[in-house]
């Protein structure tokens, strides 16, 4: 029997995939090379029947954090109709929020965790640096992506951001965390993993005068060879908390020869696959393994 599959991408409006190569149709000529029948559709398009199909894979819903509790009552609905899903959608619920990388940061793993700022909390200066020492300070949201609503606030000037963090953290959880200088002067790794072996990896640099290394704020990105202690350090973590996801993506710095853990990407990241050789022809291998037992 024929499989019929769903990729699962979002309504796009250009905010987030700008100047990107369109990863969902590599992937679904991907699966049509494999022989899978497939079609592209977005989670929060109430016309589609999901019961239709045999799998599912997680593309590039990437708006789930504009739509959190619409994007969580979709996971509720396809658990009720009990379609396989790749990533589970236990990992997708638990990588979901930020609030998991204290929980990586807990098991001993090195970290650029921060401390959580709940919802309503009135931010004081000297509560959040007793946890994040550091002389600048990168707020962002607990359920976010694409650098939305992310500050750089210097320790020195706070009281003039102090009320729009205070104005933010009205609305949602926040994150306060150390503004990391090694990700401008070197910039950020993302080694990419299909089930939970290495396929091939990146290095993002910042565009001059910025610190958010996505390509849409004019980030550059190059394939790299990862030195061994990067690969390594990228595989336990996969192994520790990605160890049966097709794709997994695990972005960190260097910081004193030590690799530190900025995201661990298991929902919809961006897999680069038009810029490594080797990348379609893991990810399809990986995709044969999966779904077709081969």
């Amino acid at each position: 029997m024929s499989l019929h599959v769903a990729i699962v991408s979002y309504f796009s409006t250009g905010a987030y995939d700008a100047n990107t190569i369109d990863e969902n149709k590599l992937l679904s000529d991907t699966l049509t090379s494999l022989g899978v029948s497939n079609e592209i559709q977005a989670w929060s398009d109430p016309s589609v029947n999901w019961g239709g199909y045999d799998f599912l894979l997680i593309k590039s819903t990437w708006d789930y954090f504009d739509y959190y509790p619409e994007f969580l009552d979709w996971i509720e609905k396809i658990k009720d109709l009990g379609i396989p899903v790749l990533n589970d959608l236990a990992t997708i619920q638990w990588n979901s929020s930020k609030k998991y990388l204290l929980e990586i940061e807990e098991k001993g793993f090195p970290v650029i965790a921060g401390m959580i700022l709940p919802k309503g909390f009135k931010p004081e200066l000297g509560e959040i640096l007793k946890k994040v020492n550091s002389e600048v300070l990168v707020i962002k949201p607990l359920v976010s992506g694409g650098a939305k609503n992310t500050l750089k606030i210097p320790v020195a000037e706070w009281e003039k951001y102090k009320a729009k963090v205070i104005e933010l953290v009205k609305d949602e959880d926040f994150l306060a965390q150390p503004f990391v200088p090694e990700v401008a002067e070197v910039g950020e790794y993302s080694l990419i993993f299909f089930n939970a072996k290495f396929s091939h990896a990146v290095l993002k640099t910042p565009a001059k005068s910025d610190f958010r290394v996505q390509h849409y704020f004019g980030g550059t990105i190059q394939e790299i060879e990862p030195a061994q202690f990067l690969l390594d350090s990228a595989q336990k973590l996969i192994n520790e908390f990605g160890a049966n996801t097709l794709y997994g993506r695990v972005d960190g710095v260097v910081i004193d020869g030590v690799f530190h853990l900025m995201e661990l990407e298991l929902i919809e990241p961006y897999l680069f696959l038009g810029l490594s050789e080797k990348a379609l022809p893991n990810y399809k291998k990986a995709l044969a393994e999966r779904l077709l037992g081969k």
